[in-house]
């Protein structure tokens, strides 16, 4: 019987498990067994979705869940995988009852069934809301907005699940009517340390977590992004945004789900503006990482961040910690590098609030571009990218991406700073490279997708913003 290591000092949340089995292989212990719905309410009290590597949100899959758990709850637990829970931590208590202790949220708590976990508790929110009168909720929700629906109607239902364990007379409900109730079975599976008193035990069991979850989560098309923010890859980019810009920090979905608005792959594609300026280094396999192709700024910004996952893997960018489950940035180069990422979104937005009007003073009619006409008309709200600053006129990106790369040539390789202050640079020298680059856009039909594809357009601006620095270009 496994005890609880003395160093741990936090109460620690209970579960049920009931025909459960145990398994342990090596310093892994496997606990297999169903809990009732009842007992999800703590979890969800107590834990969030931090060692998950996405955020879980409502839509086609929590509706089926919804759904299975209500027309046919006998057979529910046959029809999920349920929920992976994981603790360096556990005590196992009488009556079938585990009492774990999730020492580092990050890594600890809900590893896989986010979305089970999401389904089981909106059924019980909007079976509280029934119950006192309410309507039950029907918009989309994320799992940020579900948490802060669910803390403020938690009264409500501890009143609903007090309701459903005494009979009209005050007396225990003692019949298992499990459709109406909680006493439906949800598969949980639990894995904890052989030993969590045997700290070389418990340190290698948090330095496989991240492995696991990883593998458990490759059935539902784990992405790159995802992967990356639970290795720590985001992390001081974020702290860099947080410092520079903290509004822009909130609308990027750092993290799969998270609700942001700006897709990370978009900002990592611009980081590769700056980090494509330091030396090449190997990834964690011993492979060269060359950055992306200019034209994958366009075309493949999925490309761009797998590029990205392996340059941080490299030893000589990030080194482990806390095991080997997260990583930090060891290397002064790339912080610098992402000193000079954070500031770029800003300027991509002066390129695409200003291009049409500098197109049009370059001999242009950008109104009347095929392309251009079918954006606007099918647009009702144009902003900037990430800004979101309201223009006059959208802009199809394979215009605008050529431009936005052009700014790699302003990062000095030698000592990763800006060669000229940008935002000066751009509105000295951007009206007489787009009066060159307006070429581009004729020589290639003034088709977006080709402009964009194009690798004459990256060079084309490469050498304009090379001749800017020079001096050269009018």
């Amino acid at each position: 019987m496994a005890k609880h290591s003395a160093f741990t000092e936090n109460p620690g949340i209970i579960i049920r498990l009931e025909m459960s089995t145990t398994q342990t292989i090596g310093g892994v212990t496997k606990i297999n067994g169903m809990m009732k719905a009842k007992y999800i309410i703590q979890i969800i009290d107590d834990l969030d979705l931090q060692a998950n590597p996405r955020d879980s949100k409502t839509g086609a899959v929590t509706s089926a869940i919804i759904d299975s758990a209500q027309s046919d709850p006998q057979l529910f637990p046959f029809k999920t995988k349920g929920i992976l829970l994981a603790a360096s931590d556990y005590q196992w208590l009488d009556r079938d009852r585990i009492r774990m202790f999730f020492v580092d949220r990050s890594i600890e708590g809900i590893l896989d069934g986010g979305h089970n976990t999401l389904a089981i508790g909106l059924l019980i929110l909007n079976r509280a809301l029934e119950f006192k009168g309410e309507k039950p909720l029907r918009k989309n929700l994320t799992w940020g907005d579900f948490k802060k629906l669910w803390a403020e109607k938690r009264e409500m239902i501890g009143e609903y699940c007090e309701s459903i364990r005494k009979n009209d007379d005050g007396s225990p409900n003692t019949e298992n009517t499990t459709g109406s109730d909680l006493s439906f079975y949800i598969p949980v599976e639990v894995i904890v340390p052989k030993d969590p008193e045997d700290k070389m035990c418990v340190a290698d069991f948090r330095s496989d977590l991240l492995e696991i979850c990883e593998a458990r989560n490759n059935n539902a098309e784990l992405n790159a992004s995802a992967k990356a923010n639970q290795k720590g890859y985001f992390d001081e980019l974020y702290k860099q945004f947080q410092q520079y810009e903290p509004g822009l920090a909130k609308r990027i979905e750092w993290k799969t789900n998270d609700g942001g608005d700006i897709k990370v792959q978009d900002i990592i594609a611009l980081v590769w503006l700056a980090l494509r300026q330091l030396p090449e280094v190997k990834d964690a396999e011993g492979k060269t990482v060359v950055p992306p192709a200019p034209v994958k700024l366009y075309s493949s910004k999925a490309s761009s961040l797998k590029q990205f996952e392996r340059f941080m893997s490299s030893p000589e960018v990030t080194v482990g910690e806390h095991g080997d489950y997260k990583s930090a940035l060891r290397n002064n180069d790339v912080l610098k590098a992402f000193k000079l990422a954070v500031q770029i979104p800003a300027l991509a937005d002066y390129i695409y609030a200003n291009f049409p009007n500098m197109y049009n003073a370059a001999g242009g009619s950008y109104g009347k571009i095929t392309a251009v006409k079918k954006l606007n008309e099918s647009r009702r709200n144009k902003h900037t990218p990430y800004g979101d600053e309201s223009v006059a006129v959208a802009s199809p990106d394979g215009f605008i991406t050529p431009l936005v790369f052009g700014l790699t040539e302003l990062v000095d390789p030698d000592t990763m700073e800006w060669r000229q202050d940008p935002q000066r640079f751009l509105e000295k020298n951007l009206q007489a490279i787009v009066n060159d680059y307006a070429q581009v856009l004729s020589a290639l039909g003034w088709d977006p997708q080709k402009v964009g594809k194009s690798p004459m357009s990256y060079t084309t601006v490469e050498r304009d913003y090379k001749m800017a620095l020079a001096g050269m270009l009018e």
